[in-house]
């Protein structure tokens, strides 16, 4: 098993100070593993790779990743639920799932030393925060199928810290949890930090006036302004943490407390490429296109040159030997983040399509409201229905969204023809969000 030591044994893992060619050779044997694994336990990877005529025995060094296939979700849609896995369920000790583009999540499974591994990371990540052993750590990322709750939770425990597993929502709790128990680290969505400050500001607390020191923020991207703002009201250092389930969770990658200049990508475990998102040409270093991932440990669910629609660029090394990513400026697909929770259009347009009483015309309005992002949904009535009860209408419809994709939406029933037809592509989301 592709264990590795624990972060605890030394300051600094020893990956995250090595030379470059140190790292570079690694990869390779690493890269070689991982692609002669995928090959041999995943029918669905070998097939794609038959098709391109490409086999683990063509890879020799890093240029040479480019000869093999993309992983996409919709090959996770095709083989779902575990069409993916590369060892036999008895092996795995755990199941995550994300929502999926049609109703169906994305299944990501973990053998005992991904957990392992994965705990290792996170652990990394809060120590690159500014987390230390004996710290109390407050986790508000959602506990359960979502991966952020307990990746957060297992890699606090395997730094030494006190976990507090709040998990998400309730929020007068949250604030009275962070005024009692005195956490030191809070791992959370940073609108919904945001959040918790207006609801001490409304109990007459002094935000800069808690125990915490440091704050991991994740799960939905945000800018330098709000940094600042939370860091300003808080009087914390505020850091970002990257992540996804497919790949493994929170902890693929995490800005250092010292310099907060991009997440550092831990290339020990995954590897980056930067791709022309129309052509599939791997770009260098500096240029933005679409961040792709191959891992290079994953037992369970390895993931060969995974797209993940993120927009960014490879930025080099600064506090640590690995490289980091750059803000992420966008998606070269149309899933909205929405506190936390992947949404797709075609994933409401599926909902909207079995129901009778809608016609298959339907918008997407994205609003902000103080911090929090907000989703509402605008559908015609189909005209047989029209002068039926829209209020149930609409209560019907947001309790599927609700149930299937796990947001709360407010939903709007309107009369036949009320939605603006598009002449060419249809424009599905209204985006109503300030810039910047």
């Amino acid at each position: 098993m592709l264990m590795l030591n624990t972060p605890l044994q030394h300051e600094l893992d020893h990956y995250e100070t090595a030379s470059r060619d140190e790292i570079t050779a690694m990869q390779i044997s690493r890269l070689k593993w991982s692609l002669q694994h995928t090959y041999a336990n995943v029918a669905h990877f070998r097939a794609k790779c038959q098709k391109k005529g490409v086999t683990p025995a063509d890879f020799k060094e890093l240029k040479d990743l480019s000869l093999f296939p993309f992983t996409v979700k919709e090959d996770l849609r095709q083989t779902y639920p575990f069409g993916l896995f590369a060892v036999p369920m008895t092996e795995l000790v755990r199941l995550h799932a994300s929502s999926g583009t049609t109703g169906k999540p994305t299944v990501v499974g973990y053998t005992d030393a991904d957990i392992h591994n994965w705990a290792d990371l996170v652990a990394r990540s809060i120590r690159a925060a500014g987390g230390r052993r004996g710290d109390r750590v407050h986790v508000s990322y959602g506990y359960g199928l979502f991966t952020g709750g307990l990746g957060a939770h297992y890699g606090a425990e395997r730094l030494g810290c006190t976990v507090i597993p709040m998990g998400g929502g309730q929020t007068e709790r949250q604030v009275q949890l962070i005024r009692d128990f005195e956490p030191n680290v809070i791992m959370v969505t940073p609108s919904y930090m945001l959040n918790i400050a207006e609801e001490m500001e409304r109990q007459g607390m002094k935000t800069w006036q808690t125990a915490l020191r440091v704050g991991i923020f994740g799960a939905e991207p945000w800018t330098n302004a709000m940094r600042a703002e939370i860091e300003q009201k808080f009087g914390i250092d505020a850091v970002d943490i990257y992540g996804l389930s497919e790949i493994m969770g929170p902890g693929v990658a995490s800005e250092c407390v010292e310099t907060k200049d991009g997440p550092v990508i831990w290339e020990d475990h995954f590897y980056p490429e930067i791709i022309n998102p129309e052509t599939g040409e791997v770009l260098p270093d500096g240029e933005y296109g679409e961040l792709v991932f191959t891992t290079l440990t994953k037992e369970g669910l390895p993931m060969i040159r995974y797209r993940t629609r993120d927009l960014t660029r490879l930025l080099p090394p600064t506090s640590r030997s690995m490289r980091r990513i750059d803000k992420i400026t966008g998606r070269s697909d149309d899933m909205l983040i929405i506190r936390g929770v992947n949404v797709f259009p075609t994933q409401i347009e599926e909902l909207i399509c079995k129901e009778p009483m809608f016609a298959p015309h339907y918008e997407l309005v994205v609003s902000r409201d103080g911090h929090m992002d907000n989703l509402a949904v605008r559908v015609e009535t189909e005209p047989h229905h029209a002068g039926g009860d829209r209020k149930a209408y609409a209560k019907h419809l947001q309790h599927r969204i609700k149930s299937l994709i796990g947001i709360t939406t407010a939903v709007e029933v309107v009369d036949p023809g009320a939605i603006e037809r598009s002449q060419g592509k249809a424009k599905r989301v209204r985006d109503l969000r300030p810039k910047g």
